[in-house]
């Protein structure tokens, strides 16, 4: 286990992502990387799992319960998407668990963690919502699944004439205001599904550490500091599960939006 100098020290060494360079400058988190797809393909490999094992009569308690998401986010789905795509019930399922998965390491009080990574590795950040990279990245995949979308239900000529004559009219001398309005729509989606995710899971994320640092008091500091923790891990699975929902709604709505014909 590391030791610290101070609480500044302390903090800033759980805030900082194991970095790895590779060719051409680039910089990696390789914690974020590892952490995202090792619970991703661990949740979804369950699902495949379950899938596979279902059966027609009673279901078991795993199975009903992935029964119960499902149909919860397929009714989400109908009462916000207007379209016809059969994916974007499958899309947001994937969208809300992998959020959801990734949210929930924060519940694992984070020096339990460290006892573990600090093994192998100097640093190492077990959240990965945490990283704006990550919901930048995912944000970013919504917004391409939106310009897609919009093609596919618009053709290529019809999303280009919605590029340059939505909002303000097909003038031509109105083309550049209507696509700087577009780009700006479009450029904002991203932005604001990815800082709100990232603000309330980092936002979490220090707190917790702030909490951490009681332990240093001493033995009052560790018991006042295991009730704050418990009290604030509680309200937490509130935001974990929260902005996993309005992540997987927002990107259903955006879906929605991009078929819709101007």
């Amino acid at each position: 286990m590391a030791s610290y100098n101070s609480p500044t020290d302390y903090i800033s060494h759980h805030l900082t992502n194991l970095k790895v360079t590779v060719a051409s400058g680039w910089t990696i988190n390789l914690d974020t990387v590892v952490n995202s797809f090792v619970l991703g393909a661990v949740t979804f490999g369950i699902l495949f799992m379950v899938a596979r094992s279902m059966t027609a009569g009673v279901p078991g308690r795993l199975q009903a319960a992935i029964e119960l998401l499902i149909e919860f986010v397929n009714s989400q789905v109908k009462e916000v998407y207007h379209g016809k795509s059969t994916l974007v019930t499958p899309i947001a399922i994937t969208v809300f668990l992998w959020v959801l998965v990734m949210n929930s390491v924060k519940l694992i009080p984070i020096d339990w963690l460290a006892w573990v990574t600090h093994l192998f590795a100097p640093y190492w950040r077990p959240v990965p919502t945490t990283d704006l990279n990550t919901t930048l990245a995912l944000s970013l995949s919504v917004i391409l699944l939106v310009i897609v979308f919009s093609v596919r239900a618009k053709g290529v000529g019809g999303y280009i004439h919605e590029l340059f004559c939505t909002p303000f009219g097909s003038n031509p001398l109105l083309w550049p205001f209507n696509f700087a309005f577009q780009l700006i729509e479009l450029v904002s989606k991203p932005l604001s599904l990815a800082l709100r995710l990232y603000g309330n899971m980092f936002a979490g994320e220090v707190i917790f550490l702030l909490i951490g640092l009681l332990g240093a008091v001493g033995v009052g500091g560790v018991i006042v500091g295991g009730f704050l923790q418990a009290g604030w891990a509680i309200f937490h699975i509130l935001v974990v599960a929260l902005q996993a929902f309005i992540f997987m709604m927002l990107t259903v709505v955006y879906l929605s939006m991009a078929e819709e014909h101007h």
